[in-house]
């Protein structure tokens, strides 16, 4: 154990957790906003709107979130007069906001599966049941499906999150000092794997507290399915 090692690069390890932190936090809360939206397009009975929602998700769940993170990153340089032009350059010129767009973008399309799959997990006949009591279709939606498929995709939007923290490493690739990119500035500078070694404990504690966090977090909202 190299304490000088871990003296020197330790600081700059947790700095680039919290770096993590915030990536995974702002992309997975943004993905869920936008995966909303998604999840219904994909049941619309518009066609246009469900080939649309189906691209999307088809396209986003077929290629590696590498491959999508290199996209964004670099080939938004390619339309720098045109993203200057509308004000948008800000964004893409800064590797952190261009890892928030993809990772929103990829965390999106995932979490709008799991909320489709948890929607039509709800049975028909309870729709069919609130309906029959005089129900709008979107209070029927509000009131009794959705709270249901919240409980249901609560253990898939969980495994999720966990995904993208261990997906966030590759951030690094694209110059954000995140715990990855950390962990290889303090190799280039050492040549020590022990730094890489840390950067595994410290994933592996962090996604443990997420999964006690989340499952301390389903069981509150799932007591009363265990009591009946």
């Amino acid at each position: 154990m190299n304490w000088e090692l871990l003296q020197n690069y330790g600081p700059r390890m947790l700095s680039g957790l919290l770096v993590t932190l915030e990536l995974v936090a702002l992309s997975i809360t943004f993905g869920a906003v936008l995966a909303v939206p998604i999840a219904l397009g994909r049941m619309s009975k518009n066609r246009a709107i469900g080939a649309l929602s189906f691209a999307y998700v088809y396209a986003v769940r077929g290629t590696p979130l590498l491959a999508q993170t290199f996209l964004v990153y670099y080939g938004a340089g390619q339309f720098r007069a045109e993203l200057q032009a509308v004000g948008l350059w800000w964004l893409f010129k800064d590797a952190f906001f261009c890892c928030v767009l993809t990772f929103t973008l990829n965390t999106a399309a995932y979490q709008a599966e799991i909320l489709r799959g948890a929607i039509m997990s709800v049975p028909r006949g309870q729709s069919e049941a609130a309906m029959s009591l005089g129900l709008a279709p979107r209070a029927v939606f509000r009131m009794v499906v959705a709270p249901q498929a919240i409980l249901l995709a609560l253990r898939p939007l969980g495994n999720e999150i966990i995904l993208m923290i261990k997906g966030s490493s590759v951030a690094a690739i694209v110059t954000v000092f995140d715990l990855m990119g950390a962990t290889r500035l303090a190799y280039s500078r050492s040549f020590d794997f022990q730094v890489y070694l840390w950067a595994a404990v410290l994933y592996l504690a962090l996604v443990e507290i997420i999964r006690r966090v989340w499952d301390h977090i389903e069981h509150r909202l799932t007591r009363h399915i265990r009591r009946a």
